[in-house]
């Protein structure tokens, strides 16, 4: 089995070193008979590309693929183009995994083809979040590490041919998020079954909150209302509408929350400027979500009326 890491990157050098490093050090048995790591560089603007060039005695297994800036669906595409294993893994350019992390993805793949006697199928391994860049590794798993996305790409892999088949990525999908759950809903409709691969960890490195991301973070929320309409426009089903959080029922559920705005991310502004100095910025992050989610429904409730939907 030849395993290709598809990896698009933007602008991430310092944790993207760390990540690449970390797949370096991979421990290689059956069914592995090797792997490369194909990092698709979106039109980065920092010291990636020249960085990539200078390590590249370091980063044996690494392959550059550039492209303009695109996002990462169409990055993900051209990675898939340019890979030349059997087996394709999916991670985000801040994710850095165990040394374990290629095999355990490879034995339970094979262990799954074997048990249902085809390959519709892809692993999903652990993601736990950290905002410990010099020790990411030492994070422990937490509650709010646990997912129930279907094909998100942080950390996945599948068949080539059955990938292939799907049709990739849709690279309508050029602002923030979607576009892997998306090729989910493709996938689910092919039959293809979600193997949980709890042996397969990655850690996912982001800054920790500052006030100064809340302006962001907004800003994010608008993409994927837009990038939510795409997805409910190609797929307009009800588990969708659920997904993207396009129902009555999240209308109401973060209108109740946060009192009707109320609890908004200026009124909260003291709080979380107070919970970061004592260094609890995970938990100032997960309140902020509040009013974050409130943002999210009402811009996406706002772009499907203006698209003309309900």
């Amino acid at each position: 089995m030849f395993l290709s890491v598809v990896i698009p990157t933007y602008n991430r050098l310092p944790i993207l070193e760390k990540c690449l490093r970390a797949l370096e050090r991979q421990r290689l048995a059956a069914p592995i008979s090797d792997y490369e790591v194909v990092v698709v560089d979106d039109g980065s603007t920092d010291e990636t590309v020249a960085w990539l060039g200078q390590h590249q005695a370091e980063l044996p297994h690494v392959r550059l693929v550039q492209q303009d800036h695109g996002g990462p669906a169409e990055g993900r595409n051209r990675g898939v183009d340019h890979a030349r294993g059997d087996v394709i893994v999916f991670i985000d350019s801040d994710l850095v995994v165990t040394e374990e992390f290629l095999l355990s993805h490879a034995s339970a793949l094979q262990r799954s083809w074997q048990e249902q006697g085809n390959r519709l199928c892809f692993t999903y391994g652990a993601v736990i979040n950290t905002a410990n860049f010099e020790e990411p590794t030492s994070e422990p798993h937490k509650l709010r590490d646990l997912s129930w996305a279907y094909f998100a790409t942080g950390n996945v892999a599948i068949d080539r041919e059955v990938l292939e088949r799907s049709g990739l990525f849709d690279t309508r999908f050029r602002l923030y998020g979607w576009e892997d759950l998306e090729l989910g809903e493709r996938l689910r409709q092919m039959g293809v079954v979600l193997v949980r691969c709890p042996s397969a960890v990655g850690y996912h490195w982001h800054p920790p909150l500052s006030l100064e991301q809340v302006p962001r973070l907004i800003a994010v929320e608008g993409e994927r209302a837009k990038m939510g309409l795409v997805f409910y426009k190609k797929h307009p089903t009800r588990r969708v509408r659920f997904i993207i959080q396009f129902t009555v029922l999240h209308r109401i559920l973060w209108e109740l929350l946060t009192l009707g705005g109320l609890v908004n991310e200026r009124s909260l502004r003291p709080l979380l400027a107070w919970l970061i100095r004592k260094g609890q910025a995970a938990w100032a992050m997960e309140l902020l979500r509040l009013p974050l989610n409130r943002i999210g429904v009402r811009a996406l409730y706002a772009e499907a009326r203006a698209a003309g939907l309900r």
